[in-house]
């Protein structure tokens, strides 16, 4: 039960936690072995969250290099974004285990939703840890998981965003494992996470690779996705690691300077070294002290990444690039006044790399990007930060 990804993923845990991880994987590998969960997860899948969801095709960006770009649409999920298909999942684990209270973490505020409503369908009590900063920029998510009878508990400690709601996450299942589940989010921590996420957001690359070769009678030329802790990223590449395709992931490179503390792409500045449980590319210090980190995107401001990213990495199978605050601002205006789509902050980084890499393809390719959310919840922050360079500017931006 190493969980290993090469080098790269383990079990970095307290002694208390070490039982709890060890009876979730021997839950959930009997689970999918058994027909009457793999039934209620596809009826939940189908009828709660609403998949398939669908590919659609972008009529004008890319359109002037000859290049057609379609969109895997996981902003038309219930709650809006690919988060509810990992949290009705482990939700449904919770059940099996007898464990009624849920804890979760969350950055950009969708994973915390996505398990509010969850376990709110579910019968299920919800506690969300979310760093104060990421609340105040996040606010209708905030609204949105406490009008789903969630506990929303808010952080103050670090830099106040995501690392550190997954910190005190652990802190609350160290206290309360008997009783308490951890649905975490992402495809980070100990093993079995990494894993029982990505098998829950494999969904993503099954539908698209059948729908691609239903619409366009071949594979995507390049499939492309923002990675934060990686989860979307992980679930669209499933379906196609297999092939010849171009697979792309996308971190955040803020500001865009490369400086550290400006920037959260540790696949591409970071070293291995361990962080909350695994073994990973982590943005760090001499001392192995973690560094801060900066997107405007919250739920890719993360100084870690999944183990199974790293070996990918390290392998070559997948490609990681960054795009900045600007770049991924620029997406979110120029996806919604061309064709009609409001996509996340975190997934504009994705939207944006696909536009710049387009003139490099030949004509006639085609490309699916990942667009794991909407982008209703950034509102707020994407306008005021698109007056604050408009100004800087002199009103040209």
């Amino acid at each position: 039960m190493s969980g290993r990804f090469g080098n790269y993923g383990g079990q970095f845990v307290a002694e208390t936690l070490v039982g709890p991880l060890e009876e979730l994987w021997d839950t959930y590998l009997a689970a999918r072995q058994d027909p009457t969960f793999e039934a209620e997860l596809d009826n939940l899948l189908a009828t709660f969250v609403g998949r398939p969801t669908p590919l659609t095709r972008l009529r004008r960006l890319g359109a002037d290099h000859g290049v057609t770009i379609w969109l895997k649409r996981e902003d038309l999920t219930h709650t809006g974004a690919h988060k509810i298909n990992n949290a009705i999942g482990q939700a449904l684990l919770a059940h099996r285990l007898g464990k009624r209270r849920i804890i979760a973490e969350t950055g950009a505020g969708q994973h915390g939703v996505a398990v509010a409503a969850a376990c709110a369908y579910l019968g299920l009590d919800a506690t969300i840890y979310m760093g104060r900063v990421d609340a105040a920029r996040q606010e209708p998510n905030l609204q949105r998981m406490k009008l789903l009878g969630a506990e929303v508990r808010l952080v103050d400690l670090g830099t106040a965003t995501l690392k550190d709601a997954v910190n005190e996450a652990i802190r609350d299942w160290i206290t309360h494992p008997d009783d308490t589940h951890y649905l975490l989010g992402s495809v980070v921590g100990p093993h079995p996470f990494p894993s029982i996420v990505r098998d829950f957001q494999s969904v993503i690359g099954r539908e698209a690779r059948e729908q691609f070769l239903a619409v366009a009678g071949q594979l995507p030329d390049a499939v492309i996705a923002c990675v934060g802790g990686g989860s979307n990223s992980i679930g669209v590449f499933s379906g196609f690691l297999d092939n010849d395709v171009r697979l792309v992931g996308v971190q955040a490179a803020g500001d865009g300077s490369g400086r550290l503390g400006h920037h959260a792409a540790p696949l591409l500045y970071g070293e291995p070294g361990v962080l909350q449980g695994m073994r990973t590319y982590l943005l760090q210090d001499d001392d192995g002290q973690v560094l801060l980190t900066h997107s405007i995107a919250p739920g890719l401001d993360y100084p870690g990444a999944g183990p199974e990213h790293s070996h990918l990495k390290d392998s070559g199978r997948v490609e990681y690039l960054t795009a900045s605050d600007d770049e991924a601002l620029a997406a979110f205006q120029l996806l919604a006044r061309a064709e009609g789509i409001v996509p996340a902050l975190e997934s504009s980084h994705a939207v944006a790399a696909a536009l710049r890499l387009a003139p490099t393809f030949p004509r006639g390719s085609q490309l699916l990007v990942n667009l794991s959310g909407r982008g209703d919840k950034d509102l707020t922050s994407a306008i005021a930060a698109i007056g604050q360079r408009r100004e800087h500017s002199g009103g040209t931006a």
